[in-house]
């Protein structure tokens, strides 16, 4: 668990079930509350101070969520309707040259391209969580803004709906299925099966992509999900609600990826993310989520 023990995760982490009232019923609510601190003052845990560290009432995710412009929202339906369009394009293009002799390749190629999109989800995670300044022209507000907003108040994801949750996500997968869909026009049957199996990489890369952000929604949503959401948590096809719960550790400086989480485990082993850390800030002394931070010690 990346060096995190449970009494860390415990003591350092917002408890999804309680400040924002939105994630778990009112007694199911008040029922985890007490197990909380019942487990807090087993295990010698000082319990978290009565300012709104996490949560709604944080003065820094409330100003962070009042930068969500008009603009970014047009941006965002524009992107989740075109992608879409382009899902339902590409699938009945690959349903319509599938061949059985190529299910095996397809198969390969598929789970080649879900470890990508894991592997894509963290370094984007990564590089916007410590990285940059929500002062930043363009990309501080419509993209930067968003991950320091999670921070501050985690669930706020779970009140996102889903042109909100999924506008910037869809968005990368417009230029790749876009892309493919000409690929198709293109070439002829006998070349689109003999790069069957890149296709169905490219396809399956783009729709966990674009997907990464429900995904990530369902992790930090308690109650209500589908069952065969839970399943796929469960299971582990996607990213399960402890596993990333690791992430939200202050200072949030492990297990970025979010779309599976299969890489988290490894990349920590290897200390990828902090080695990249420690090599940027020699070059070039920035410190890592510097920005991060400064919206932080926005209690009050």
């Amino acid at each position: 668990m990346a060096g995190k023990s449970d009494k860390e995760i415990l003591a350092n982490s917002m408890y999804e079930d309680d400040p924002n009232g939105n994630s778990a019923p009112a007694t199911t609510k008040d029922q985890e509350s007490d197990q909380r601190q019942e487990v807090l003052k087993a295990t010698n845990v000082t319990p978290p101070s009565a300012a709104p560290r996490w949560g709604p009432q944080n003065k820094g995710a409330q100003e962070l969520a009042s930068l969500y412009s008009p603009g970014k929202r047009a941006q965002e339906i524009i992107c989740v309707y075109t992608c879409i369009g382009l899902m339902i394009i590409n699938l009945i293009l690959i349903v319509r040259h599938m061949r059985l002799e190529r299910i095996s390749v397809a198969i390969v190629s598929a789970l080649c391209g879900i470890i990508t999109a894991d592997f894509a989800s963290g370094l984007v995670h990564w590089a916007a969580d410590t990285w940059g300044s929500v002062d930043l022209p363009l990309i501080g507000r419509n993209f930067l803004r968003p991950f320091r907003e999670h921070h501050l108040d985690p669930t706020s994801i779970t009140r996102h709906d889903f042109i909100e949750t999924n506008g910037d996500n869809f968005m990368v997968g417009i230029p790749i299925l876009g892309y493919l869909a000409h690929y198709f026009y293109i070439r002829s049957p006998s070349e689109i099966q003999l790069h069957f199996g890149w296709i169905a990489y490219v396809f399956l890369c783009s729709i966990f992509v674009a997907m990464t952000n429900q995904i990530h929604k369902w992790s930090h949503t308690y109650w209500g999900l589908p069952r065969w959401v839970l399943l796929l948590q469960s299971c582990h096809i996607i990213l399960p609600r402890k596993h990333h719960r690791i992430h939200h550790v202050a200072p949030h400086e492990t297990y970025f990826c979010i779309t599976t989480g299969w890489l988290n485990w490894p990349l920590e082993r290897i200390r990828f993310w902090s080695t990249f850390e420690l090599v940027i800030e020699h070059f070039t002394g920035l410190k890592p989520r510097d920005d991060d931070m400064k919206w932080a010690k926005k209690l009050t």
